[in-house]
């Protein structure tokens, strides 16, 4: 069973490393997003979004302090739901059902998050890592 739940951390990951690599690596672009959405300190933010995403994507996956970087993807997941998506002021609505399943998918995921920070800071099972979790639960 170690084999799956190393794969099903390393699939769960994908989406927070790949969205922080594109924080990065598109900062311009997604700056601009930032400022529109009102985010202040806009580029700042992305950076440091972009970090988080990416530290706690690979802690989840590899086993490193996976609590904390499930911490991290929570916290991210749970802002950016309310900031970055709130489908409630929007009027169009196709872009409002886009925004609500983002919304609604980053709830999930958070919810996820939350479920791996207390498995691993509690010492529940979670395969094979390189470190122990940070929190005692």
């Amino acid at each position: 069973m170690d084999i799956v739940l190393i794969l099903g951390r390393v699939l769960f990951s994908l989406i927070f490393v790949a969205s922080g690599v594109a924080h990065l690596t598109k900062l311009e672009a997604t700056t601009g997003y930032a400022q529109f959405k009102k985010v202040p300190a806009a580029k700042l933010s992305v950076i440091v979004t972009g970090l988080m995403l990416i530290i706690g994507g690979l802690y989840v996956a590899l086993g490193i302090y996976a609590d904390l970087g499930a911490l991290l993807l929570a916290v991210f997941l749970l802002v950016s739901a309310f900031k970055m998506h709130d489908f409630w002021t929007i009027t169009d609505e196709q872009a409002k059902q886009s925004e609500m399943t983002n919304f609604m998918k980053n709830l999930a995921l958070a919810g996820a998050s939350l479920i791996i920070f207390v498995l691993v800071g509690s010492g529940g099972e979670f395969g094979p890592t390189i470190t122990e979790g940070i929190f005692d639960l």
